[in-house]
């Protein structure tokens, strides 16, 4: 199979890898040239590409592609990539699967309760809300072109090299505890298998939550890295005295329980690492946060 992935960052990179190693073709952008070197040297068919216009796409990349992964997100003035290649996906005749990675930030605050995909979407932020405007546009488009499209909505992703572990290693992590408020998370592993498993089964579009099982207060993750460390937890910060930048308190403002369910149903999906305690186990294992 070929797959394409339109902006590979940190979670593309893992899918992508992933996609290799079980002998799929694998293609896709990055704006560093630095970085499209360094795929390519991984053996990825890496293109330079610039969302604003100024550096195209060729072609010839969709004549072959079958699954088209969209990790790209939407800018200030929104998102300029369905226009741009709404007539070259209409034309992909082999083009089967497009997955768009969202985000959980759409359906705003919900005081903690358990939501899922049919929970109205309410986002509060710039960011959420045109993360909501572009899933409606890549849904359109998939419609249009009559390609399924999957909108994937993301906690906040965790994995090497970006983990509480390395985060007290190096002094970052901040122990800020506000009562009542909970987070879902995922493991940048557990998104690969995820989209992995829509790549082999979807064939209609859908939206699901793509989340780890255990939606837990975000102090009590910094407290289990320290304990797996053997060292202290940093001391317990008020969100109230806390000094956030404005994007890191506007994710205190919003606390929900997010479903996987209908992935479980309808994929069969099943976490590697239901919690943060896994998740962080492995890593450790893995070398992460070693003094």
């Amino acid at each position: 199979m070929s797959i394409f992935i339109l902006g590979i960052g940190y979670t593309g990179g893992v899918f992508a890898s992933r996609m290799r190693a079980a002998g799929h073709a694998v293609g896709g952008t990055a704006r560093d040239p630095a970085r499209v070197a360094a795929l390519r040297q991984d053996g990825i068919a890496a293109l330079a590409f610039d969302v604003a216009g100024e550096i195209a796409l060729p072609t010839s990349v969709f004549e072959d592609m079958e699954g088209l992964l969209v990790s790209i997100p939407p800018g200030r003035e929104g998102d300029p990539l369905p226009g741009r290649l709404a007539p070259l996906i209409a034309a992909a005749a082999r083009l089967r699967w497009i997955g768009y990675l969202s985000t959980v930030g759409v359906y705003g605050d919900h005081g903690g309760a358990w939501i899922d995909e049919t929970t109205l979407a309410r986002p509060l932020s710039a960011r959420s809300r045109a993360r909501l405007t572009a899933e409606a546009t890549w849904l359109a488009l998939g419609e249009w072109a009559s390609k399924p499209v999957i909108v994937f909505r993301l906690p906040g992703i965790y994995g090497p090299q970006r983990n509480a572990l390395v985060s007290l290693r190096q002094g970052a992590a901040h122990r800020i505890v506000k009562p009542g408020q909970v987070f879902n998370r995922v493991h940048v592993e557990d998104i690969a298998s995820g989209l992995a498993l829509s790549l082999a089964k979807d064939c209609t579009s859908a939206i699901y939550n793509l989340t780890d099982d255990e939606p837990s207060p975000p102090e009590d993750v910094v407290t289990y890295a320290a304990t797996l460390l053997g060292v202290e937890p940093p001391a317990a910060i008020a969100f109230a005295a806390a000094d956030l930048s404005p994007m890191a308190a506007s994710f205190y403002g919003e606390s929900k329980r997010v479903s996987n369910h209908l992935m479980r149903r309808a994929l069969g999906f099943a976490p590697t690492y239901p919690s943060y305690r896994e998740g962080l186990q492995a890593l450790l294992r893995q070398g992460e946060g070693r003094a």
